[in-house]
């Protein structure tokens, strides 16, 4: 397999990053995985949109032109022979000296991984699990998907690893937050819930799909702040994230759902897919 590592595409055993690199020494360093279908990045400019959020906040500089970046996807898919891919783009901050730095950064290591995925699959369920973990606090004002990943790590190990389950953070207030590696949804008497941003989630780009596509679906949609009882009150439960796409969930505790059953879930996996080979963007939609 080949990666792009700073401006050269090479053999995966091959690439290597310094030592120094103050995105290994501080975790100072954001990323974004998203998806290819039939060579086409599933909204890229979104991704790139919040990648240069974060390395605004990181005081990182970098050119992250998106028809450069695009051609960089497909060339390394070619490369791979891909059309279907999981990509993950990481940007650190490069390599430094060793102490905590102020100054900006501006020679970043920048690396795309990818890895095949089949084109389609069935919906596939997943069990949720309230996690005695609460989540943490954002280092900053909001979330940023950063190399900061303890939290999630040490909730994975909580849950085990089985790949049929999901775990649910609560914040240390006692609401409903997001999945471990996936952002919160259910529906209620018609009506489509998700936990707001500021419980300190991650603000999926995935997340806001599903919100733009309620919208144009004429599906209610409400955020806030929500107790477990509004879960397990619900007629159906999906987790989202870029790689997964919708995941119906078929049970919490004792607690039974549809799961790929549920009408309002498999509307809108139906609508999701209707998308994916053609947009850069949710203003698109």
């Amino acid at each position: 397999m080949y990666l792009y590592l700073n401006g050269d595409i090479v053999p995966a055993e091959q690439a290597t990053i310094s030592p120094f690199d103050h995105g290994y020494l501080y975790g100072l360093g954001v990323f974004e995985t998203f998806r290819t279908y039939d060579g086409h990045p599933f909204l890229i400019r979104d991704h790139l949109e919040r990648l240069r959020s974060g390395l605004k906040e990181l005081n990182i500089a970098t050119d992250l032109d998106e028809e450069k970046v695009i051609g960089t996807v497909r060339e390394l898919l070619i490369k791979n022979g891909l059309k279907d891919a999981y990509c993950r783009f990481n940007v650190s901050g490069g390599q430094g000296e060793i102490g905590l730095r102020t100054d900006p950064y501006e020679k970043p290591t920048v690396i795309l991984f990818q890895k095949g995925l089949p084109a389609s699959a069935p919906l596939k369920e997943k069990e949720g699990v309230f996690l005695n973990l609460r989540r943490n606090t954002p280092e900053t004002g909001e979330r940023l998907k950063s190399h900061h990943y303890l939290n999630n790590i040490a909730a994975k190990r909580e849950i085990g690893p089985s790949p049929d389950k999901e775990g649910i953070f609560l914040t240390g207030e006692g609401y409903l937050c997001e999945g471990i590696t996936s952002n919160l949804f259910w529906i209620k008497d018609g009506t489509l819930y998700t936990p707001t941003v500021e419980t300190g989630l991650l603000n999926g780009i995935t997340r806001r799909f599903i919100l733009a596509l309620s919208d144009q679906l004429k599906l209610p949609a409400e955020t806030g702040a929500f107790r477990e009882d509004c879960l397990l009150e619900a007629d159906e439960v999906f987790f989202t994230n870029s790689v997964q796409e919708i995941i119906p969930v078929n049970r919490i505790g004792n607690r039974d759902y549809p799961g790929r059953r549920g009408g309002y879930t498999r509307l809108l996996h139906h609508q999701y897919t209707k998308y994916t080979s053609r947009l850069h963007s949710i203003d698109e939609l």
